[in-house]
């Protein structure tokens, strides 16, 4: 009869924790976006990565061993200018032929007690470097939604060389948003 109880308690335990973990990915649709914005004299200009891919490895009891993943195609990038699209696939900007993807992977999620509020710290890769990233996120799972944004710089990844280098005509900070619908994984 103990045998039994300890089986169903562990089993019970175990049974908790996988209900508390789940694995998600990105739901196609258009409530996906994953905007940059820069500026060009003064003046905001925003783009948009068409293509991209999130895999979102989350357990609210332990947000600590989850896992976020973004994959993005830089090809992708729509500045809604043919002009301004076919400049930032050359070597001076994205270098699409290059370095075609840019990825995000987390080392460590870290949650805010109660709240949807969350932290992401790892690495972003793009064009060929690797800087670390403090990722601030909100995960609403009941809405399957995972929202946030961030500030980087673009020189950090070697985006914008030769006479863009400066930052008095292309700002060198970029403001980099995102809203993704996720679904979850069986």
């Amino acid at each position: 009869m103990r045998k039994t109880v300890c089986c169903l308690a562990v089993l019970a335990a175990l049974c908790a924790t996988a209900a508390h973990a789940a694995t998600w990915q990105l739901d196609p649709g258009p409530d996906n976006r994953l905007e940059f914005t820069a500026t060009f004299e003064k003046t905001p200009v925003t783009g948009v990565f068409k293509d991209f891919s999130i895999r979102f490895d989350f357990d609210s009891q332990q947000a600590a061993d989850s896992h976020l993943n973004v994959r993005i195609r830089v090809s992708s990038a729509d500045m809604s200018s043919k002009d301004i699209n076919q400049a930032i696939a050359g070597k001076d900007w994205f270098d699409f032929a290059r370095y075609p993807e840019a990825v995000f992977e987390t080392r460590e999620i870290l949650g805010t007690a109660g709240t949807d509020r969350h932290l992401a710290r790892g690495t972003l890769l793009l064009k060929g470097v690797r800087q670390p990233l403090a990722l601030p996120f909100s995960w609403k799972p009941e809405e399957r939604l995972l929202e946030g944004q961030f500030l980087t710089r673009r020189t950090l990844f070697g985006i914008g060389t030769g006479q863009w280098q400066g930052s008095d005509a292309v700002g060198d900070e970029v403001k980099v948003k995102f809203r993704a619908r996720l679904r979850e994984l069986p």
